[in-house]
């Protein structure tokens, strides 16, 4: 059976934790976990690019010569795609691009990004991250008592519940550090972290989903 240590803020081991076989079994699927990404990317996507069809450019509702006698070909609007300034055919509309996954792929994919953080030991366990004078220098202390290299790193703290304004206040100003609720916290997210920091709830909570 796999523990990992839990710290405190000072960076000093307090407790540990056994990781339940039945999530942390070693697997990492990478299929659920390019079906998870792609799902995660694919719903970000705003779908705003569209253009104008004949029908919809301004203008154009007078025929622009006589259907005979002139000598030129037949035309009966002036926004015909074939025209300058005229509609466009086949062009892009607005869209949803999102669609949604099976529960169970989801879950897989969670349990599969969790299981590659503790295989490449960037999964940090913490017993409480409170702070006294709701300073960025005090959650910066943290992370220097952890041993974390935050320069040009993307670190993603994992929270059970939410947070009070005095640490939502110290932690805004850092700007390798994502924070995530256990509640919402995604495979793309833990994938894409470099370090994964989470609280004891939240890590007890992020298990609990998978379960």
């Amino acid at each position: 059976m796999i523990t990992l240590p839990i710290y405190n803020t000072d960076g000093k081991e307090v407790d540990n934790v056994k990781l339940d076989e039945k999530v942390f079994d070693g697997l990492v699927h990478k299929t659920a976990l390019h079906q998870a990404v792609v799902a995660f990317r694919a719903n970000q996507r705003k779908g705003l690019a569209g253009t104008k069809t004949r029908g919809e450019v301004s203008g154009g509702g007078r025929k622009p010569w006589r259907q005979k006698g002139t000598g030129r070909a037949r035309a009966g609007s002036s926004r015909s795609p074939l025209w300058r300034h005229g509609g466009v055919v086949f062009g892009p509309h607005p869209r949803d691009y999102s669609y949604l996954l099976p529960k169970r792929i989801k879950q897989l994919a969670l349990r599969s990004a969790l299981n590659a953080k503790v295989k490449e030991n960037n999964l940090i366990i913490i017993d409480t991250l409170k702070i006294q004078e709701g300073k960025t220098k005090e959650v910066a202390r943290v992370f220097s008592n952890l041993k974390i290299a935050t320069e040009a790193k993307r670190i993603l703290l994992v929270i059970g519940g939410s947070l009070d304004a005095q640490l939502a206040r110290a932690l805004r100003n850092l700007s390798f550090l994502e924070v995530g609720n256990a509640r919402y916290t995604n495979a793309y997210e833990l994938l894409t972290a470099r370090k994964v920091i989470a609280t004891k709830d939240g890590f007890k909570e992020l298990v609990g989903r998978i379960k």
